[in-house]
């Protein structure tokens, strides 16, 4: 059985051009999506007039004047099936729906059934219409995505900014965005600041504000100000490009039940089309009262029937309305087959860092002994400042109201801290070595702390404490609520960071499993374990970077990518575009949603197949019955898979 592909390409906006013409059947503009409908309309206007005619026994609509009636409403609809088939037949391929759409319909002329013929032929012609109506409704999301790709880029050369194609901009260059224009290439802010909308690259509606010397990404929209960015990759190879060739090519790794499918019509149709040749001749010799149009009719209507269009329309677009669908809220599926893997999964297993935490370093706790906790941190601040340690960073982002106060005659002290003078008071800042170094008493409450700790002397009395410790992401609780809601009750949680760190973090979020201190091989050999009890289907979770061994190793890998993550796009299976790790939960879901559609269309179409089938070949159904089986079942299938698109699941 062919079909026409839906090919993702077709959706590749060139330098050119905003708009693609597709695959012939699908067209920009309302006077083009007109002209489609119009030999529909000539053909369906000329059948109700003709089924009017005969119906009345008007006296002229006899004989030749009929046939010529009926034939030329036939033509609109009909030739274009006609002449496909033909060409399908001269390319080596007989048994495709073109071929039975044609030999049922010129059969029923051949038999003196007109009308039917006509009709057969034009509910087919209204069944691609919507096919195709459908089509282009299951491409808009991931069109959305594609329509991201910048056409042009303001390049500063030879003392003025001039346009070009993104293509021939080289690392290094300064390019200039006015407001409302997409952010050509990957870069790097040098404006002060920027406001961008990322909607069509994460799924969230929320402007991004970027600060200078940070990093900046192609397809974003500047909303405020003309500004300019430093590239700092090309084209070829920004995170944009890299996600459009991903998602362009996400239909051509098919799911098993597409490839069954496909398979399957392929050795069914010529299976038919023999059938219905023994429908018509074999009663000859069984029947008494054998009538050869009688049979032919039955095999004509067993014919019309037997056209798997349903199966092999609507099951690539169950698939590639799911796509569509995950990519609108930021997830990106490489192929149809891992929508499939995704409904098996039973087993979570997730990185820590970067996948349930920020990743960053936040003030969890201050804790001043004998002193007011913002002149304690005034202390801490004017010493942390001389220093670029990723927990000093975080140290100064606490806001302390007054003058600041400054820190002198500041010395490092190799793997212990910093000593220094401030508002004339000696302070050491650092770990519990330095204290014994210089023989000051910590309190042992601080023993129990697994986080990250800063402890704080002002004139040789210890005075206090602060806790650095990474941060939850905000939906990182509720995830795991709904994980195990939707039934993944195995969660397990392997880390490189600290044993007793990682331990903390699982008993927040409730995970019962959890190690840490592991290296990259360390955590693919707990995959491994757990892939030798053949009834795990395995996700794994992570950054993209560290974890691409495990990312690749697991059943279905999912990486928190991002938009700056090159290696997530590059080894992973799906990935999670806004860094949530809600989305995976949302991402099941539009995986099992997904399977029910296309699951429903194949019993839907056999279901409805084999009885028409049976009371066709009995002479109990007509080609209106036939129609409907054919035609009718494919755009309920059809109507049922768009409907992917029209759904809305919670994270």
């Amino acid at each position: 059985m062919k079909k026409k592909k839906v090919n993702l390409r077709d959706l590749k906006p060139n330098s050119e051009e905003q708009h693609s013409n597709d695959d012939g059947h699908n067209h920009s503009g309302n006077s083009s999506n007109i002209k489609a409908y119009v030999p529909a309309i000539i053909s369906f206007s000329m059948l109700i007039i003709g089924i009017g005619l005969d119906y009345f026994d008007v006296a002229f609509f006899k004989d030749w004047i009929r046939i010529a009636w009926y034939g030329i409403a036939y033509v609109p609809v009909g030739f274009p099936v006609v002449k496909e088939g033909w060409e399908s037949i001269k390319k080596g391929d007989v048994f495709t729906e073109f071929f039975l759409m044609s030999i049922a319909t010129i059969g029923a002329f051949i038999i003196g059934e007109y009308p039917e013929g006509v009709a057969v032929m034009l509910f087919y012609a209204v069944g691609e219409l919507f096919q195709n109506a459908a089509v282009n409704r299951a491409k808009g999301n991931i069109k959305a995505l594609l329509d991201v790709r910048p056409n042009e880029a303001l390049v500063y050369r030879n003392n003025d900014y001039i346009s070009v194609s993104p293509e021939t901009v080289e690392i290094g260059e300064k390019v200039q965005v006015r407001v409302g224009e997409k952010i050509p290439l990957d870069g790097i802010l040098l404006s002060d600041k920027g406001s961008f909308n990322t909607a069509a690259l994460t799924g969230e509606s929320k402007p991004d504000t970027i600060v200078k010397g940070e990093k900046v990404f192609a397809g974003s929209i500047n909303l405020d100000g003309v500004i300019e960015i430093e590239t700092t990759k090309e084209f070829k190879d920004s995170s944009i490009a890299r996600i459009l060739d991903m998602v362009q090519n996400a239909t051509a790794r098919k799911s098993k039940t597409e490839l069954f499918i496909r398979k399957f019509a392929r050795i069914y149709t010529p299976i038919v089309v023999f059938l219905a040749i023994g429908v018509t001749l074999l009663p000859y010799f069984f029947v008494d009262d054998y009538v050869f149009r009688d049979w032919l009719y039955r095999a004509l209507i067993f014919l019309v029937i037997s056209c798997p269009c349903a199966l092999v329309i609507s099951i690539p677009l169950g698939y590639f309305g799911g796509l569509g669908a995950a990519s609108k809220n930021g997830i990106l599926f490489k192929g149809a087959s891992f929508l499939d893997a995704m409904t098996k999964i039973n087993t979570l297993v997730m990185d820590k860092t970067g996948t349930v935490t920020k990743g960053v370093f936040k003030i969890k706790e201050v804790k001043a002994i004998d002193w007011d906790e913002t002149e304690f941190m005034k202390y801490l601040m004017a010493m942390e400042e001389q220093s670029t340690h990723p927990i000093a960073k975080a140290i100064l982002e606490y806001k302390a109201e007054g003058s600041d106060y400054e820190a002198s005659e500041v010395s490092e002290i190799a793997g212990k801290g910093l000593k220094g003078i401030v508002n004339g008071k000696t302070v050491l800042v650092g770990n519990k070595a330095l204290m014994i170094a210089n023989n000051i008493e910590v309190p042992n409450e601080t023993e129990n702390i697994v986080e990250s700790i800063v402890l704080v002397t002002i004139n040789g009395k210890f005075a206090g404490y602060v806790v650095i410790a990474d941060e939850l992401k905000d939906d990182a609780k509720e995830t795991i609520i709904n994980l195990q809601k939707v039934g993944i009750e195995n969660i397990m949680m392997l880390s490189g960071d600290k044993d007793s760190i990682t331990q903390q973090v699982a008993r927040e979020l409730n995970i019962k499993q959890a190690k840490g201190g592991l290296l990259p091989e360390d955590k693919l050999n707990e995959v491994e374990i757990l892939k030798q009890n053949p009834d795990n289907k395995i996700a794994f979770i992570g950054d993209g970077i560290n974890d691409a061994p495990v990312l690749a190793a697991s059943d279905v890998g999912i990486a928190m990518g991002g938009l700056g993550s090159d290696v997530a796009i590059e080894t992973a299976d799906v990935i999670i575009q806004t860094d949530q790790p809600s989305k995976v939960v949302k991402a099941i879901k539009i995986s099992r949603s997904t399977r029910k559609i296309v699951w429903q269309n194949i019993i839907l179409a056999f279901g409805v197949k084999v009885i028409v089938l049976i009371l066709g070949a009995g002479g109990l159904a007509t080609m209106w019955e036939a129609v409907f089986a054919d035609v009718g079942v494919a755009l309920l299938a059809i109507l049922n898979a768009v409907r992917l698109q029209r759904m809305t699941w919670s994270d």
